[in-house]
């Protein structure tokens, strides 16, 4: 019983909680991000551009028996995809620094020296 007390010890743990919950989020953003290129970007950018290059179906390019259009497929994607995140961290930065901390209450000194800076002022 000593090792299932240690694994349910061990599971529970905040970080490990964490790390799950992290894993799952991370995984259905990365399935929205591969479905926002694959059925909104690729469409409108990328197959113009293939098209103009007379290249179509990326996928079937080979050399052989080297299939270099799935590596450029999945080098383009990637590109896409970081670029993608790129935006998505830089706005929320910009959103980050737009935060106004609030104004902090001041001491019962602070209040002490404004009273005292107040009665000098008057003639």
């Amino acid at each position: 019983m000593g090792i299932l007390k240690e694994f349910r010890d061990f599971a529970l743990r905040g970080n490990v909680v964490d790390l799950a919950v992290a894993v799952i989020i991370g995984a259905a953003f990365g399935a929205i991000v591969s479905s926002l290129v694959d059925n909104v970007i690729t469409p409108l950018l990328l197959t113009p551009a293939l098209k103009a290059a007379n290249a179509q179906d990326l996928d079937k390019l080979q050399y052989g028996a080297v299939k270099y259009g799935l590596f450029i497929a999945a080098v383009i994607k990637f590109v896409i995809i970081a670029f993608i995140l790129f935006l998505i961290v830089k706005g929320m930065k910009s959103l980050e620094k737009k935060k106004v901390p609030p104004a902090q209450e001041a001491s019962s000194t602070d209040k002490l020296l404004m009273e005292i800076r107040d009665e000098l002022k008057k003639p």
